[in-house]
């Protein structure tokens, strides 16, 4: 990786990635320290030079972390040239080694283990934001793959440009710029971003549908595929967060705790529409058990309120549900 080349004049790809990073910056930031993820890949590393151009102008301390899954042979020199490049860059970096467990899948526990240290990062800096370098390409990806799962909305809402966790701000600046900008981006500093071979293993799903999937998409479909995929998840995510909004607001009126679980109460959830209805069924699942039920096991238990005739208690993942005359409860399996 090479230092930044100095050039006459701003190329726009550069502009555009730092003027997303300004953005990100200057919002409620809950704190005057970010970390910014950074594997040396093309994202990130334009992510960590925007970085290294902006946090200083706007009194941030910027620290960039590199995680090392320690999965691929040669991860370490990886790492240590991503921590490099970045220091070249003016920001201050580090290297965190992580044990990757075997989780529901190897790329999940990755991405656990990935997250656990940078909040750890996070935290031993002082930093409330740590800074993501997912692209609209990967926003595209994720409503693809969440539409082939049959997730429902919150998988199609995507990823939210901001979240908050653990007293964590996780932003994600670069989620409306294209891949193609922030490879661009490094072209034109002089930055030697690493390419990941996992990115070119067809047996990962995403990798699929990065290669395979999204081009036919757009060759047949005509240009454009992934920004309305971006934008359908923006538009799914408005619509989440307004139906979270609905349920925070009646949720307290209507349930009731129950031995080794929760109930609710069935004349709430019959005089709910549908989606709302569904939603709560899921969110008191989820919130109670810690587990995320299908489309299915929504409708199974839905049934119970809505087509109810004797039948016996439904088994789903955790936890049971049984109706009574007037509550649906919910108890540990």
């Amino acid at each position: 990786m090479a230092s930044v080349n100095h050039r006459p004049g701003l190329d726009p790809s550069v502009a555009e990635v730092r003027r997303a990073v300004r953005a990100a910056l200057t919002g409620p930031s809950g704190g005057d320290a970010v970390i910014v993820a950074l594997s040396g890949g093309p994202d990130s590393l334009a992510l960590a030079a925007a970085v290294a151009f902006e946090a200083p102008k706007a009194g941030i301390a910027a620290t960039a972390v590199v995680v090392d899954h320690g999965l691929q042979e040669g991860s370490d020199a990886v790492a240590a040239g991503a921590a490099d490049a970045a220091r070249s860059l003016g920001l201050d970096a580090r290297v965190a080694r992580v044990q990757v467990g075997a989780g529901a899948g190897p790329e999940a526990a990755a991405r656990e283990a990935r997250y656990a240290a940078l909040a750890a990062a996070a935290r031993e800096a002082g930093a409330g934001t740590v800074l993501l370098g997912h692209t609209l390409d990967d926003q595209a990806e994720t409503v693809l793959l969440g539409l082939a799962r049959g997730a429902g909305t919150a998988s199609l809402a995507g990823m939210a440009p901001v979240r908050e966790s653990d007293g964590i701000r996780w932003a994600r600046p670069l989620l409306a710029v294209r891949r193609a900008t922030t490879h661009a981006a490094c072209e034109a500093q002089g930055l030697r971003p690493w390419s990941d071979p996992h990115n070119d293993e067809r047996r990962y799903a995403r990798v699929r549908v990065r290669h395979e999937v999204l081009p036919v998409l757009e060759r047949e479909l005509g240009p454009g595929v992934a920004d309305a995929l971006a934008r359908t998840a923006e538009q799914l995510r408005e619509d989440a967060e307004a139906f979270a909004d609905m349920i925070d607001e009646t949720i307290e009126d209507i349930v009731a705790h129950a031995e080794a679980g929760i109930a609710v109460s069935v004349a709430a959830l019959a005089a709910n529409p549908a989606a709302l209805r569904h939603r709560i069924i899921r969110h008191v699942v989820a919130s109670e058990f810690g587990v995320s039920l299908t489309r299915a096991q929504t409708l199974d238990v839905a049934r119970l309120v809505t087509d109810w005739h004797g039948q016996g208690p439904i088994d789903l993942p955790a936890c049971r549900a049984t109706r009574t005359a007037a509550w649906i409860t919910f108890t540990a399996a």
